[in-house]
Order: C-alpha cells, then structure tokens, then sequence
C-alpha cells in the first residue's frame, strides 16, 4: 500500500506544480499590463465552465440530491459575507492593503475547495487501479493548465505583486496534497462530504465569476475591444468543455 501512496503523492506534486505557469507564461511586465484586463474575461469564462461543466456534474454524478442546490446557494451566500469582510477589513486596514480587491481572496478559498477535490479525485483513482489514476492526473492537468492560468491572472489584477500571486497560487494547489491524503487516509469519510464540497465550490466560483470579474468587464466601452472580450469568454467556458470531453475521469 505504501507504493500506492507513493504513486498519489508524486501525482498530485505534479499536479501542483502547474501552478507556477502563470509566473511563466507572465514574467514580462510589459506584457502582463496589456493584456490582463481581456485575461480577466478568459477567467470569468474557465469559472463558470469549471462550475456548470465540471463541478456540477460531479455533484450530481449520482443523481439529484436536494441537498446540491442548498450547497450551492450557501456557497454563494458564504462568499458574499466574506467579501463583504474583506472589504469592511481592508477598508479600516492601511493603504496597502487598500490596493488588494476582496474578490482576489475569494477566488484562493475556491480553489482550494476545487484543488483539496482533485486531489482526493486522484487519490481514489489510484486506490482502484494505477492505470486509472495516471489517466486521472493526466485529465486534471490538463484542466488545471488554462484554470491556473486564469487564477494567477485573477491575483495580479485584484492587486497582488507577481510575486505574491505565485506564492498563493502555489500554496493553494498544495491543497490538493491535503485532499489526497484525506482521501487515502478517510476515504469513507471524504466520500461523504464531497456533494457539499462540490456543490460549494460551484457557488463560490459562480459568485465570483458574476458578482466580481463580469462587472470589471463592463467597465470596457469600446465595441471592439468588448467584443474581444465576449470571445475571451467563451473561449474560457469552451476550453473547460473540451478538456472534459476529452480527458473524462
């Protein structure tokens, strides 16, 4: 049993890792200024494709519960009491924290409800046979690749340095090493809670999504470039769509 632990620990350290593709892919400065307000539109598109496409199904996967919308709806609620703190919080803190918009905390709180899934996702995967716990790394890779992208783009525009953002990032994937060792460790256990986990994180990424990077979009007037940013949307949901499709687990 201990190669099996092994096997889920290098997974989701691998998993992890991607994390640090934002840093990448956004070293140049120049570069991230002009073109993170249209990313904020690919965000909000990966949010509502990762709740509608990918965590919802997943909450219902056994069929219809009561319970999901119920879970959903306190998501929701959940995340705009601790918006509503953050900004009463930063609000009476100093300038520097001034600078930081709530939502950039939220959108870490989600993903690390969605990252503590994967991991137990992969866990359990690799529980049943090793072959269906490489294909599960591989299809949440491939998920995690545009969805850390959009997060680490979320961090930066919210007001955090580059630096920072990476830190938190990675921080936050890190969860998914938790996830799987609740998984391993309590797999009865964490099979109980996963519809509330699921359906949760479903609200909080649709809250995040509509209540605070849509309303940044339509700060943009230019037809043009709104346009831009309509497709930048889509291409998000679409993306999410197509990683599903193709790498199931």
């Amino acid at each position: 049993m201990l190669s099996i632990l092994l096997q889920i620990l290098i997974a989701v350290l691998i998993v992890s890792l991607v994390s640090i593709l934002g840093i990448l892919i956004f070293f140049r400065k120049k570069t991230l200024n002009k073109i993170l307000f249209y990313l904020v539109s690919f965000a909000a598109g990966t949010l509502l494709g990762a709740a509608f496409l990918n965590l919802l199904p997943e909450a219902l996967e056994n069929g219809f519960k009561e319970s999901v919308p119920i879970f959903i709806l306190l998501g929701i609620l959940s995340f705009f009491i601790l918006e509503k703190f953050l900004y009463w919080h930063h609000h009476h803190a100093g300038h520097e924290h001034e600078e930081v918009h709530g939502f950039t905390y939220l959108n870490i709180v989600g993903d690390a409800i969605h990252n503590f899934l994967d991991g137990a996702v992969i866990a359990i995967s690799f529980m049943n046979n090793t072959a269906l716990g490489i294909i599960t790394t591989i299809a949440i890779i491939a998920h995690e690749i545009p969805q850390e992208i959009a997060d680490f783009s979320i961090l930066i525009y919210g007001g955090f340095s580059k630096a920072k953002a990476l830190v938190y990032n990675f921080l936050t994937a890190l969860t998914a090493v938790i996830g799987a060792l609740a998984a391993y460790f309590y797999s009865s256990a964490i099979g109980n809670s996963t519809t509330f986990l699921t359906s949760f994180a479903v609200g909080g990424f649709v809250y995040i999504a509509s209540s605070d990077l849509i309303p940044e979009i339509h700060k943009e007037k230019d037809l043009k470039k709104s346009l831009v940013q309509l497709v930048l949307l889509a291409l998000g949901i679409f993306l999410i769509w197509i990683v599903g499709e193709v790498f199931q687990h």
